[in-house]
């Protein structure tokens, strides 16, 4: 159907919905997962190893406290739109409550605007954080809709393909694992924090060495301190493992330490330091890529503010050389990465309660998630509408409406004006 201007009519959104998950191992949140997992159960530093009771597993302190929630979109023309995220029942109620109000009736491919009303109308209270991870996942539903709407792969609408197969690095606890199954590099969790002092210190060494040993001298070994770690610390930590030739360090400091990562990089001009996981907007990039301390930038698409936030991100590295290496996400990285010149490779992030098996990032949401096989995805796999995942009959959603209630109270009305003649009183 053509408009008066002779263009034809785009479907808008005319529903919106979201979805929590019933139980755990499936969606958006990686750490909702069974106990025993490596993910939550093994020796990992976190900014809460100070606390020596948070220590022995990072559910003790709620890393999964939110567990996962979906949006679904639903366009004029019956076409809908999905996409997982974490966030859980808060995310659901800052949809319903908030953030409907700006995509009821939008036309779907106004893409920048629609996050920046999202972004600027949460500024009060978000531009970090969960209010930016429950965009994120608006925006994925909304490309995942676009997508389907023009019958093609969300990473054509972005720029095309700049390759034929998505290699992959693995990170889990056993990078030896890793190699065998044809990953180009492996990540590890480092175990111990500066709270745990001098015997930690040595303990993360012999830790190191153990898993350099298991993998030979050329495979390319990556260690993950997950903001838990500070500059002295780091500093030499990494000092005493310089003959480990450890390929990068990711997210040694608080993602707010912009002037510590300036310390490490002066302290190790040689060694290559990473981060950004946990930097929720562009406006955090744009610090760490002109400071030029970052040597690989690791945005999560699910919670960066989305696909249109992260290609504003990546733009930016690009112009200063500097590689983007998403964090996990599953598919939605994927179409990203191939569509980027500066994107070398991606992460997996190994979804197995030990690490070894290579599973669907998503658990059993969808049944069709691509997985990589011998380290790498030929992106023929993801030809297919928007991201190309097909739901689940049976993934276990629970509509939030039923948890919606009882609703917030309203705004209170406006005095009444007063009666021309007669004089205020207070009581």
């Amino acid at each position: 159907m053509a408009s008066k201007n002779g263009v034809t009519a785009f479907p808008k959104i005319k529903e919106i919905k979201t979805f929590i998950i019933q139980g755990v191992g499936s969606g958006g949140d990686y750490h909702n997962v069974k106990g025993g997992h490596w993910l939550i159960d093994s020796k990992i530093a976190t900014p809460m190893s100070g606390c020596e009771e948070y220590r022995k597993s990072r559910t003790s302190w709620g890393i999964n406290v939110l567990g996962s929630f979906c949006v679904e979109l639903e366009a004029t023309d019956g076409t809908k739109g999905f996409a997982t995220g974490f966030g859980g029942p808060p995310a659901c109620w800052l949809v319903a409550e908030h953030f409907k109000r700006f995509l009821i009736g939008a036309d779907p491919r106004d893409t920048n605007q629609l996050f920046e009303m999202m972004y600027r109308a949460s500024m009060f209270y978000g531009r970090k954080g969960l209010p930016v991870a429950v965009i994120s996942v608006i925006d994925l539903a909304i490309w995942d809709l676009l997508g389907k709407i023009r019958n093609e792969p969300v990473y054509k609408m972005i720029g095309g393909a700049t390759r034929e197969r998505l290699w992959f690095y693995c990170t889990g606890p056993e990078p030896a694992s890793a190699k065998e199954a044809g990953f180009t590099g492996a990540k590890v969790a480092l175990p111990f924090s500066p709270g745990e002092g001098p015997q930690g210190m040595r303990k993360n060494i012999e830790y190191l060495k153990q898993k350099r040993s298991e993998v030979g001298p050329d495979f390319p070994l990556r260690v993950d301190c997950y903001m838990s770690l500070n500059v002295p610390y780091t500093v030499e930590l990494v000092e005493k493992c310089k003959d480990l030739d450890i390929d990068w360090w990711e997210e040694c400091l608080s993602p707010d330490d912009f002037d510590g990562h300036a310390l490490l990089k002066r302290a190790h001009p040689t060694v290559k330091f990473t981060t950004g996981e946990h930097e929720y907007s562009r406006y955090g990039f744009r610090k760490l890529i002109e400071g030029r301390n970052i040597d690989i930038i690791q945005p999560d698409v699910m919670w960066v503010g989305g696909m249109t936030e992260l290609l504003k991100v990546s733009a930016m590295a690009a112009a200063y050389d500097i590689p983007v290496v998403p964090h996990a996400s599953g598919p939605y990285s994927y179409h990203f990465v191939v569509s980027q010149s500066n994107c070398p490779f991606q992460e997996y992030l190994a979804n197995s309660p030990d690490g070894k098996s290579v599973l669907p990032v998503f658990g059993n949401l969808f049944t069709n998630e691509p997985i990589p096989t011998k380290g790498y995805l030929d992106i023929t796999e993801l030809d297919k509408p928007g991201f190309g995942l097909e739901i689940n009959p049976s993934a276990p959603l629970i509509d939030a409406v039923g948890i919606l209630n009882p609703a917030p109270s309203r705004s209170l009305e406006p005095p009444p004006q007063e009666e021309s003649g007669k004089a205020t009183s207070v009581a």
